[in-house]
């Protein structure tokens, strides 16, 4: 399956952001909440499976405000194909703000995987983005997954990050979370399985080990703190 979906938001003339453009394609369908700039991405499809190519652009004008969020976690299962992919592109205008968090996905036994996120972010424009993986069902051996985050504001690198994550790369912990702000200012910082860290170009990256993905949001808000 390939399947390419699109949001677009700006300002109106009273300075509210509204969507002016969405259009969902099976099995990534968009639905706005009324009133708010807040769209919730729904996986109406048993997807991703092996061989699928998912794909959806972001685009959010000037001074304008979107959140992101997701339903349902999203579980990517093996298929007649070897390896299946997801690709979200992320353009921010100058002041635009963005929060981009999915619910979890889990990597099923004998699913490979590959995820990207892109983002360019232009002067003053914010991001906080989240990344929850869980490796395997309950009682299940995981398959593979390969993410990709690469974050540029004009031509500096923000963050490019690359992670192949399986069983044996967790020390013994079934979910990695991970959240990036391109506006927190504070200094590095760690717990109990969790760690932040400062990003030369500013802002952190907050990454966290657990058991569950309720115990590794839990030390992502610690983060937060």
């Amino acid at each position: 399956m390939k399947a390419n979906a699109r949001l677009e938001v700006e300002l109106d003339a009273a300075g509210r952001s509204v969507v002016r453009v969405l259009r969902s394609a099976a099995p990534l369908t968009l639905i706005p909440a009324r009133g708010k700039p807040l769209v919730h991405l729904v996986n109406s499809a048993a997807s991703p499976l092996g061989g699928d190519e998912l794909a959806l652009t972001v685009l959010v004008g000037p001074g304008a405000c979107l959140t992101l969020t997701g339903i349902a976690a999203t579980v990517a299962l093996p298929g007649p194909r070897a390896r299946s992919r997801s690709t979200v592109r992320m353009e921010l205008g100058a002041g635009a703000t963005v929060e981009y968090l999915p619910e979890p996905t889990v990597i099923t036994e004998r699913a490979r995987h590959e995820s990207l996120l892109t983002v360019t972010l232009a002067a003053n424009a914010h991001l906080r983005t989240r990344e929850t993986l869980v490796l395997g069902r309950a009682g299940e051996r995981p398959g593979e997954l390969t993410t990709t985050l690469h974050v540029t504001r004009g031509a500096t690198p923000v963050l490019r990050q690359s992670l192949c994550v399986g069983a044996e790369v967790l020390m013994g912990k079934r979910v990695l979370a991970a959240e990036l702000s391109t506006e927190d200012t504070r200094a590095p910082a760690s717990g109990e399985w969790w760690t932040r860290t400062t990003l030369a170009a500013g802002g952190t990256l907050t990454t966290a080990l657990a058991d569950d993905a309720v115990t590794a949001l839990r030390h992502l808000a610690s983060g937060r703190v």
